[in-house]
């Protein structure tokens, strides 16, 4: 028997709404950045349009995977097109590696050279403060998703990331105004850089434990199992299997050996719903599936995993 309850129409249709709108504010700071990098001179202004560059295209990204995960389950895809959140958010990861080597290189290369370019630190000071104030606006738009969706917290990582960059940004630019030091620019680009890559990890890192079908990290799998164990009518659980189709998706399998009585009286089907209950109300799967057994079936079962 299996249990699902899934994401809402209304929570996909809401998610979608706040891709769109944070990308228009992305496009809009990109190209505000650019200009301003090209009038100024400014390589961190450029590191950030890069970073922000990379945003718009992981926010497009993750906005087309919304609308292919809404998809219905079909007989070849017999649980939808959810994992298309996860391919977004690799795509996400991979595109916040390749921009922050980039930003390295360029930061190193005007490190050694230091004559590249000035650098008008007012304008670089302005655009900065334009692009923080749109990446908050962005924030506050992504914030109430990103919890319940590895995709929508892609999302959101990376306009955190794009503020953060900002604030380096506004920092370099005060610097360069009040002493003059203009490498502070190419250091600023270098932390942007440390604050991508950290991003990146841990985004790679929640891709591969949902490819890898690893128990998700906020599951417990020994307390799942006690809470059935302690159902009336069952006697014990095994062949326990917990893994996700994608963020907030979390599915369950499980060998129950159930009391003869509850087999005699055929009260079986209460049994089910009381196992589904519980794991979708203590433990938010969203689908489980359980092989019930007579306790001699169990017996000579030649492997029982945990």
């Amino acid at each position: 028997m299996a249990h699902s309850h899934g994401h809402s129409h209304d929570a996909a249709a809401s998610n979608r709404t706040r891709l769109t709108l944070t990308i228009v504010i992305v496009a809009t700071v990109l190209v505000v950045e650019v200009i301003g990098a090209w009038i100024t001179g400014s390589l961190a202004l450029l590191a950030d349009a890069g970073h922000m560059f990379s945003d718009l295209a992981g926010l497009t990204i993750a906005l087309a995977a919304t609308v292919v995960a809404a998809r219905p389950a079909t007989d070849r895809q017999t649980f939808g097109y959810q994992r298309a959140e996860v391919f977004g958010a690799l795509l996400n990861g991979l595109i916040l590696v390749g921009v922050a080597v980039a930003v390295v290189m360029g930061a190193v290369g005007r490190l050694l050279d230091p004559g590249t370019g000035h650098v008008l630190g007012g304008g670089m000071l302005l655009v900065a403060v334009i692009g923080l104030l749109a990446n908050v606006a962005g924030l506050l738009l992504l914030r109430p998703a990103q919890a319940s969706s590895i995709n929508m917290r892609g999302a959101y990582l990376e306009v955190l990331g794009d503020a953060l960059g900002s604030v380096a940004v506004i920092v370099a630019a005060i610097v360069i105004l009040f002493t003059g030091f203009e490498q502070a620019d190419a250091i600023a680009s270098l932390l942007i850089a440390a604050m991508i890559l950290p991003r990146a990890f841990v985004l790679l890192r929640d891709v591969v434990r949902v490819f890898s079908e690893s128990t998700p990290a906020d599951t417990d799998v020994a307390e799942i199992r006690r809470h059935l164990v302690s159902t009336p009518g069952v006697l014990a659980v095994h062949d326990v299997h917990v893994w996700a189709i994608t963020s907030g998706a979390h599915v369950f399998s499980a060998h129950i050996v159930v009391d003869p009585q509850v087999l005699a009286a055929g009260t079986t089907g209460a049994l089910l719903d009381e196992l589904s209950e519980c794991l979708a109300h203590h433990f938010d799967v969203a689908h489980s599936t359980f092989q019930l057994e007579p306790a001699e079936h169990a017996a000579h079962e030649e492997h029982h995993h945990r």
